[in-house]
C-alpha cells in the first residue's frame, strides 16, 4: 500500500468517525433550513441552449469537528434534457476537495457523479457528498463557505454553503 493510499484511507476513517460523532445519518431532521440557490447558464445565448443548466438548493456544511476535514451536502438539479457529470469542486477553504459516494456503508472517492437529465444529484448525510480535506481554517456555525462546482458540460456554479450545527440534517427534497 503506498503512502497516498494509506493517507486517504486514514482520512476516510477519521471522517467516518467524525461524521458518526456529529450525528451523520440519512434520516431527515424535523428542522428545515433556508435554501441557498445558485444557477448556471441563465441568460445564455440561444446557440448554447443545449447546455445543461444546474440549480443548487439546500447547500450546507455541518460545523467541522476539527480543521482536518468537513463534509458538504446539497441537491443539484438538472432541469435540461441533457445529462451531465459533476467532475470537480473547488473552494478557498481547502486545496483538496473530493467527491465521495457511499455504497454498502463504505465511503470512497470517485472521479465524477452523474447528474441525470431532468433529474437531481442528492448529496446527503449517509450518502454521496463532497469532502473538504485539510481545511485552511475551521468555519463556525453561521459562517458561509464558498465553493464552485465544475461539470462536464454545464457552466461552473458558485454556491454558498451555510455552516450549520453538527447535528443539522436537511429535510429530504425528494417529494414533488
Amino acid at each position: 500500500m503506498n503512502t497516498r493510499t494509506t493517507r486517504t484511507l486514514a482520512a476516510a476513517l477519521s471522517l467516518t468517525a467524525a461524521l458518526v460523532i456529529s450525528g451523520c445519518s440519512s434520516s431527515p431532521s424535523s428542522s428545515a433550513g433556508e435554501d441557498s440557490t445558485a444557477k448556471a447558464g441563465a441568460g445564455a445565448p440561444a446557440e448554447e441552449s443545449a447546455k445543461p443548466k444546474m440549480t443548487v438548493t439546500g447547500a450546507y456544511m455541518p460545523e467541522p469537528v476539527n480543521d482536518k476535514m468537513a463534509g458538504a451536502f446539497m441537491v443539484i438539479k438538472n432541469d435540461s434534457k441533457t445529462a451531465d457529470k459533476l467532475l470537480a469542486v473547488t473552494s478557498p477553504l481547502s486545496d483538496d476537495l473530493q467527491v465521495h459516494e457511499t455504497k454498502d456503508q463504505k465511503m470512497q472517492q470517485v472521479q465524477s457523479m452523474d447528474v441525470p437529465a431532468g433529474g437531481a444529484l442528492n448529496l446527503e448525510r449517509g450518502g454521496s457528498h463532497i469532502m473538504f480535506m485539510g481545511l485552511k481554517n475551521k468555519p463556525n456555525v453561521g459562517d458561509k463557505v464558498t465553493i464552485e462546482l465544475r461539470f462536464e458540460k454545464a457552466d461552473p456554479v458558485k454556491v454558498e454553503l451555510d455552516v450549520k450545527e453538527r447535528t443539522y440534517n436537511a429535510q429530504s427534497s425528494t417529494a414533488h
